[in-house]
Parts: C-alpha cells; sequence; structure tokens
C-alpha cells in the first residue's frame, strides 16, 4: 500500500550505489547516514543504516553474524540466500529498486546490499526514540489502566493488539509525504467494519500529495473530512488504548499516525465527544448520573450565557420568583462588552496555563482569577453578575470531554450572544434554531453529525442518555454500519 518509490531503476553496482547515496542522500555530509563494508567469501557486502533510529544491539548481532560466514562457509553459489539465512531477525524482507533503499534506510531499517545481485535485504531494526506507554493528562479515570498511546505506531497497533487478540483485526500501513515518509496505519475489523468506509478512508490517504505530514494527525484530519472552516470536530481522538479497542470493536475504523500520540476514531458524531471513559468505570447507575452532569455542563457552556443576557435586557420574561437574576448595579461599559471582556479574559488565562511551566501553571491561574477578578470589579470594569456567569460558562466547557468540541461550543455562545445583543428574543429564538439547523447539515464521513438525535432512532438515543451495564449492549451502533451487528451471541447462533 506504500507509494512508489522516488527513483524506480534497479540496484546498480555496488560503487554506483555509494556514489547515489553520497550526492542524493547526504552519505558523508550528514553525520546520521553510515556504510558499513565487508568481505563475505570475497563478495563486497554492504550495509547501510540511519543513526538514531536503528537498535544498535541488534544491528551488531547480525553485522557478527555475516561475518561469521567467513570463519564456517568455504563457498556458495547463492550469497544472497547465504546471508538471509544467518540474519537473526524476525522481519527480513527483499527490494529491488534505488528508491526503496533510500526509502528504507531513512525510516531507520537495516538494508544489506551484496555485490551482483539486483535484490537487497532489509531488517527492521527501528528503534525511535520515545517515552514508555503512560496514562494521558487529558482523559484520565480514577481506576483502569494506565496506559496510553505515545509517538511511535508501532507501539500503539500493539497496544490495541494486546487488547483484541483477534485474527481478523486489521492495521493496513501506507507511506503518505514525499519528504516526510509518514507511515499511516488503518485498523479495524475485517468482519465488523463497514468495507465501503474502509475504501474512502483508503483512497482519501492515498491521494494526499505533500511534502511532509509533521503536524501528523491534525494534517491527516484535515485532507480527511476536508473540514474548512466548520468549528466543530468531524473525527474524534483518543490517546486511551481501551477507547481505541472499544470503538474497533463497535465498528469503527481507527487511524494510527507515526510521531503522534492520538489515534483517529472515525466515523464520529456530535455525542461521541461527550462520552468518557469514567462513565464506563462506575456502575451503570453512576455512570449516567456522571454522564448527565457532563451533558448539563456542556449545556451551561453553550445557553447561561446568552439567557441571562436575554433577561438582562428584557426583564419582563423572567417569572417573579426568578425577577432576582440580572445586574444590582450598573457600569458604564454595556454589559454586552463586559461579557465578550471576560470571556476573551478566560481564553486568556487557559492560553497562559498551556504556555506556563507545570509547577507554575496553578499558581498563574489562581493568582489571575482572584486578583484580577476581584480588581476589575472594584473599579467598576465588570458588574459581580458578569464574573459569576462567564465562569459557570467556563465550568462547562471545562466539562466537555473534547478539547474541540469545547473550543467550538465556546465559538457558537459567542455568535448567540450577539444574535441577542442585536434582536433580543427574536435573536434568540432564530440563533438556537439556526445553530441547531446547522449543526444536523454536517455530515462526517457521509455519517449525520446529530445522530442519533436527528435523524431520530430512539434506542440508540436513550443509550446517549443513558449509560447501559455491558451485558445489556448487544448490538453494534447502526452509524457505523457493521456487518455484524451484534456485539453478543447467544447460545447456538
Amino acid at each position: 500500500m506504500t507509494k512508489k518509490p522516488i527513483n524506480p531503476l534497479p540496484i546498480p553496482s555496488l560503487d554506483e550505489l555509494e556514489n547515489y547515496m553520497k550526492e542524493h542522500v547526504g552519505l558523508e555530509e550528514t553525520f546520521d547516514i553510515g556504510v558499513r563494508k565487508f568481505k563475505v567469501l570475497k563478495k563486497d557486502v554492504h550495509v547501510y543504516y540511519l543513526n538514531g533510529l536503528v537498535d544498535t544491539n541488534v544491528v551488531i548481532q547480525n553485522t557478527e553474524e555475516i561475518v561469521r560466514i567467513n570463519d564456517h562457509e568455504k563457498t556458495t553459489s547463492d550469497y544472497l540466500a547465504l546471508i538471509e539465512n544467518r540474519l537473526v531477525h524476525q522481519s527480513v524482507s527483499k527490494i529491488k529498486t534505488i528508491g526503496e533503499i533510500v526509502d528504507q534506510v531513512l525510516t531507520g531499517t537495516l538494508v544489506i546490499v551484496i555485490e551482483g545481485y539486483s535484490e537487497a535485504l532489509v531488517i527492521d531494526v527501528r528503534a525511535y526514540p520515545g517515552r514508555t506507554p503512560q496514562e494521558p493528562d487529558t482523559e484520565k479515570v480514577i481506576r483502569g489502566s494506565r496506559d496510553g498511546f505515545v509517538e511511535n505506531f508501532i507501539v500503539n497497533t500493539a497496544l490495541t493488539r494486546r487488547r483484541i487478540k483477534d485474527g481478523r483485526l486489521r492495521f493496513e500501513k501506507l507511506t503518505v509525504g514525499e519528504r516526510s515518509k509518514t507511515d499511516i496505519v488503518i485498523g479495524y475489523l475485517k468482519d465488523v467494519a463497514n468495507p465501503d468506509l474502509v475504501n474512502i478512508i483508503r483512497k482519501e490517504l492515498e491521494a494526499i500529495e505533500i511534502d511532509g505530514l509533521t503536524m501528523a494527525d491534525k494534517a491527516v484530519e484535515e485532507f480527511l473530512v476536508k473540514q474548512g472552516y466548520n468549528p466543530y470536530p468531524l473525527v474524534r481522538y483518543t490517546e486511551r488504548a481501551d477507547i481505541a479497542a472499544t470503538h474497533i470493536l463497535e465498528g469503527h475504523v481507527l487511524i494510527y499516525v507515526d510521531t503522534s500520540p492520538s489515534v483517529i476514531i472515525t466515523p464520529t458524531t456530535y455525542f461521541h465527544h461527550l462520552h468518557h471513559a469514567e462513565e464506563y468505570r462506575e456502575s451503570a447507575l453512576v455512570g449516567t448520573v456522571v454522564r448527565w452532569t457532563r451533558l448539563l455542563g456542556v449545556l451551561a457552556s453553550l445557553f447561561v450565557l446568552p439567557l441571562w443576557f436575554l433577561f438582562v435586557l428584557e426583564p419582563e420574561l423572567l417569572p417573579k420568583a426568578l425577577k432576582f437574576i440580572g445586574p444590582n448595579k450598573t457600569t458604564n461599559i454595556p454589559t454586552v462588552v463586559q461579557l465578550f471582556l471576560a470571556d476573551f479574559g478566560i481564553l486568556f488565562l487557559r492560553l497562559a496555563a498551556i504556555h506556563t511551566p507545570t509547577p507554575l501553571a496553578t499558581s498563574m491561574g489562581l493568582v489571575a482569577a482572584v486578583l484580577i477578578g476581584e480588581i476589575a470589579i472594584n473599579v467598576g470594569l465588570f458588574v459581580p453578575e458578569v464574573i459569576l456567569y462567564v465562569a459557570v460558562s467556563a465550568v462547562g466547557t471545562f466539562t466537555t470531554p473534547s478539547y474541540e468540541l469545547g473550543i467550538a461550543n465556546n465559538l457558537m455562545k459567542l455568535f448567540l450572544l450577539i444574535v441577542v445583543a442585536i434582536f433580543k428574543l427574536p435573536g434568540f429564538v432564530i440563533g438556537v434554531t439556526a445553530y441547531i439547523l446547522y449543526l444536523t447539515s454536517i455530515r462526517s464521513l457521509n455519517s449525520p453529525y446529530m445522530w442519533p438525535f436527528m435523524p431520530f432512532h430512539p434506542k440508540a438515543f436513550l443509550e446517549v442518555l443513558f449509560r447501559r451495564s455491558v451485558p445489556g449492549t448487544k448490538l453494534r451502533p447502526s452509524i457505523v454500519q457493521p456487518r455484524d451487528r451484534y456485539r453478543q451471541k447467544t447460545k447456538g447462533s
């Protein structure tokens, strides 16, 4: 599934190949590309490698085996087969072109070229630098596994395979990027995933033509779903191996991109971004309460500020029991300006926390929130109620499991504030209606974004609202159009 190499010419003589490597790859100019030359039974053998991406111990072990041939063999008619038989590694393959040699060397494999042979041997001795699996900061749970994805796609697929030991689990590898040669893996269950979806994703990835994918998964997402200026996330990211395995079993197709610890889940709906692993680490009832609390937080992040501002503009809409809602004092700054200033202030604090070293981030947030908010009220910049409702809205944003969804909802909240400021009650009604219609018009890889709310699917919508126990979830979600709908088989089936 890899793209054709840059140079499809056959392998030339060893001297010509060495000159090509010097001219086009930087051999002897760049320190990390090297070649080791041997004599094996009077035949020249060149071994090309890339320092930093190879496992040095494995390289030494295999080169020792090659050199020992001189001590145990007298002559042979097939040097290639002899050397291949001596390689002590589970992953050995053959290549036939110069372009393949260059690609393999630059990705960190060991390439063995033998004088007089049109084929070269490739040993996968890659040992990419990276961290060990650990729990992701953004998807923590009280109980549960602590291993998360890392920047090495081989480790990530292994973590998934550890949870799904099924011969029908497929990991298809592609190489994308003319210069970056980024490895991308498509993961799915062959007998469950929709083959049309797999084909669409495969064709979209193969059609990518770009120098490099240094931004890894995000760049792949933009090519895949062609999001444009739509703020809502059309795919879901996860750094947890258990979540990835769960979605594969449901019939989703996952995309692993090398150098990224996040895995792309497709297709996804709006409600996929509202689920969290913690719900499934508690009992069904507790998980349902946690889910409802999270949904209330999301609704608060969207509608608390616009509603409060509407009641400030039109207090006659309030019933007598709620007449206390509204500012008790006024300032020279319009309320809508206060709301925007306070909301952007929260955004500033959020960005500052990202760019502040971890040991200082908590202290910085507390100082900024307490001192700036209190002083702003005392000098008359804000009324206390503005700070209160902006804070409630911000907390609702932080309860949203998906960072991308939280940012998108924040933009929609600002849109509703603007239409309420201009048109008051009609603006709020029209704005909410337009917002819902906009969400229902979005499609992610031909899947309706608001399923199962629109189009309405009663059973699936109940599963969105209620966390069902594992024995009660017998069917896979129909949104992925699985080939096998049943997750649990009855006896005799």
